[in-house]
């Protein structure tokens, strides 16, 4: 199921990384040093695969006859977003070469042959393998070439990736980990501005994750990426660019990214795209307040002039420099999306007086306000701020922006980071479509919400009987000893509660999948437009009251049982007897557990995408634009004058009133809670295992 996928996935990371520390205490590397070592060795496995997967799909085409039987070249590769890989450079040949110490100049010369045959990544890749110890360097390409991980997606090799970089950014591999940009903040900016053709720039690039997600948002659509889009890219941090270039490779993508002092942003136009562009994307840094006044005063990336410049001739914060170049970037249609620190919103004084003339210029298109610990190496909130040139000339959109306060949507991935899972980003998104008058759209995410819980809800019969049968067998296994005669049994009560909850599991698992069934029914005759998904959805109702009530009683069912049998256990000595078959038992027990969680799983899922839909039409019930109390409003431009052209979104949305919640979450509060205490845990050991080593070191 996702959940175990996830968890799996998760237990992996954190296992990687404690590796990558081993990596780190062999080598004496500080973590700049040896990040890009590491890095090589996830783009060789990944690249390795995306090689295997083209091959098969070349092989595939060939034997359909969609393609001559020649010799492969590196343009078939290409068009399947791979790498045409050198044989030696190949992460499973390099691990079946015999090992004689060498592990490590194997692994330079198979960058080498990479970067011979792909001049894009010409001198970007890692070459310093021979530093590192043999056994460890195996140790962790061993951790790489499990079978799960031979035949692993792009999506999980890039949350390894993606979880790799976070890490560094925690460690501070990379001046404080500016160079990531949380993945669910990137793909919220490509949902609004829908980067599918032309020149695409950013300026901030990083590790050139905004270029990453455009091209799946181009895919997504069935377009070819580098036939729709050029990908220009700046980046003060030398080793950052690379890692944008190796980001782009191993996606099999091409871009132009300069590296340099972030001065030469600033202070000059490094691809000369003022004008050029028809999406401009980044996460620049926030509040700078070192740019030369007399440096900048005269660029035509100002075209609104400069915010405010202190005694020394600095320009006091250079947040208005980036959104004014943001804007300068932008052709006649041109679309930007900018993380920007929440204090620029409302700054005063001449920051306000170009805000001012920004809006009024009628781009600025929407705001949106993140909550805190969205990024990992800062806990403030941020914003997003999004331009569109087209409605400079549109007389019904151009005095109008939508703000949006998304500061109570998210999910909680640690004690201390959020994201926005990917239905949240999906219905952010479908926020904008109404205020851009497109209810198609919103209709068909309602659809595709209720399609995936109808489905999910005659899935979810498989499960609930493997757990039915799961139950009665370790009921019946139980049975001969709880049924022995005995004076104030104790397992009398437990037992005849189980029996009863069984025969009550039976009934209420035969009346779900007459419900899931008849959801099937009604849904055929569904009409697909917005008061038939309405009534599809409402008729959803019934099934999702069912999972949360079917998920109370499975749990309830895995209490009980491990009441009798500790019981039977602890109280009776069961297994001192012949009739309790303590290891039959033992793996019943287990196969229980997992078929609960399969069960439980299934059920919080189909309830789950039914709640998508529920969240998106109890706030839009007739599909159409209306402002919402506490979420989005869209205001006038006579409006925003009134609060000294503030751009906040909290300032006008208003704070949702507060309802009963008659479906209280308990499974996500208690998820919440888990991951809360986890973190603590975690910390816990840290902390612990600092002390320890801070007294060795005074004893020592």
């Amino acid at each position: 199921m996702i959940a175990d996928h996830l968890q799996g996935l998760e237990k992996f990371e954190s296992g990687l990384w404690k590796l990558a520390d081993t990596l780190r205490a062999n080598s004496n590397l500080a973590s700049n040093e040896y990040f890009m070592p590491i890095m090589g060795l996830i783009f060789l496995r990944h690249a390795t695969n995306r090689f295997y997967e083209a091959k098969a799909a070349i092989d595939a085409d060939k034997a359909a006859g969609k393609m001559p039987d020649r010799p492969l070249v590196d343009a078939d590769f290409t068009r399947r977003r791979a790498l045409n890989l050198p044989e030696a450079a190949r992460f499973d040949v390099i691990l079946k070469t015999p090992k004689d110490g060498n592990l490590g100049a194997a692994l330079t010369a198979a960058m080498d042959a990479i970067e011979d045959a792909f001049p894009p990544l010409s001198g970007q890749l890692p070459k310093d393998y021979g530093r590192f110890d043999a056994s460890v360097l195996e140790e962790m390409m061993r951790v790489f070439d499990t079978e799960g991980l031979r035949a692993a997606s792009g999506d999980v090799f890039g949350r390894i990736y993606e979880y790799f970089l976070a890490e560094f950014s925690k460690q501070g591999a990379h001046d404080g980990g500016e160079f990531f940009t949380p993945p669910s903040i990137v793909q919220t900016i490509v949902n609004v501005i829908e980067p599918d053709h032309g020149t695409i720039f950013d300026p901030a690039c990083g590790s050139g994750g905004m270029f990453v997600q455009s091209s799946h948002f181009i895919e997504d659509a069935g377009q070819d990426t580098m036939k729709r889009v050029t990908f220009y890219g700046h980046e003060k941090n030398e080793t950052t660019a690379r890692l944008a270039q190796i980001n782009l490779a191993v996606h099999g993508l091409q871009g132009t990214i300069r590296a340099g002092n972030e001065a030469i942003t600033y202070y000059k136009d490094p691809h000369e795209l003022v004008g050029k562009c028809d999406f401009v994307m980044a996460n620049p840094p926030f509040n700078v307040d070192e740019v030369d006044a007399e440096k900048v005063k005269g660029d035509k990336r100002l075209p609104f002039g400069l915010p405010g410049v202190n005694k020394t001739k600095k320009v006091s914060n250079a947040n208005y420099l980036w959104l004014s170049y943001f804007y300068s970037y932008l052709n006649e249609t041109g679309r930007a999306g900018v993380v920007m620190s929440s204090q620029a919103s409302s700054a005063g004084r001449d920051e306000a007086i170009v805000r001012q003339k920004l809006v009024e210029t009628g781009a600025v298109d929407v705001m949106i306000d993140i909550r805190s610990n969205f990024f990992y190496t800062r806990t403030v909130p941020c914003q997003l701020w999004f331009f569109d040139r087209t409605k400079e000339k549109d007389e019904a959109r151009r005095d109008h922006v939508l703000m949006l306060d998304a500061r109570q949507i998210f999910r909680k991935v640690s004690r201390s980071v959020c994201d926005f899972s990917p239905e949240q980003q999906k219905n952010i998104a479908a926020i904008v479509w109404l205020y851009r008058g497109q209810q198609d759209r919103f209709l068909k995410l309602v659809e595709s919400y209720l399609i995936e819980a109808i489905d999910l809800g005659a899935k979810a019969r498989e499960p609930l009987l493997a757990f039915e049968a799961a139950f009665g067998k370790l009921i019946d296994l139980m049975k001969p000893f709880a049924r022995m005669m005995r004076e104030d049994d104790p397992l009398a009560g437990p037992l005849d509660e189980l029996c009863d909850l069984q025969a009550l599991l039976v009934t209420d698992v035969r009346a779900f999948s007459t419900e899931a069934a008849a959801q099937d029914t009604t849904w055929a005759e569904a009409a697909r437009d917005n008061v038939g998904l309405n009534a599809a959805r409402i008729a959803l109702h019934p099934l999702a009251e069912q999972c949360r009530d079917l998920t109370k009683q499975i749990d309830l069912a895995a209490k009980l049982v491990g009441r009798v049998i500790d019981i039977a256990v602890k109280e009776l000595s069961a297994r001192d007897t012949g009739i309790w078959n303590n290891a039959e038992i033992n793996r019943a027990r287990k196969a229980l557990d997992e078929a609960r969680a399969a069960a439980v799983e299934s059920l919080r899922l189909t309830r789950y995408f039914g709640k998508q839909a529920d969240w998106l039409q109890e706030r839009f019930p007739d599909a159409v634009w209306r402002d919402v109390e506490g979420l989005a409003k869209r205001v006038d431009r006579t409006t925003i004058k009134g609060h000294d052209w503030s751009l906040t979104p909290g300032r006008y949305v208003g704070v949702a009133k507060e309802e009963a919640d008659d479906d209280f979450d308990f499974e996500e509060a208690l998820r919440s809670i888990h991951i809360d205490l986890k973190g603590l845990n975690d910390e816990a050991v840290e902390l612990a295992v600092r002390i320890t080593k801070n007294f060795e070191e005074l004893g020592g």
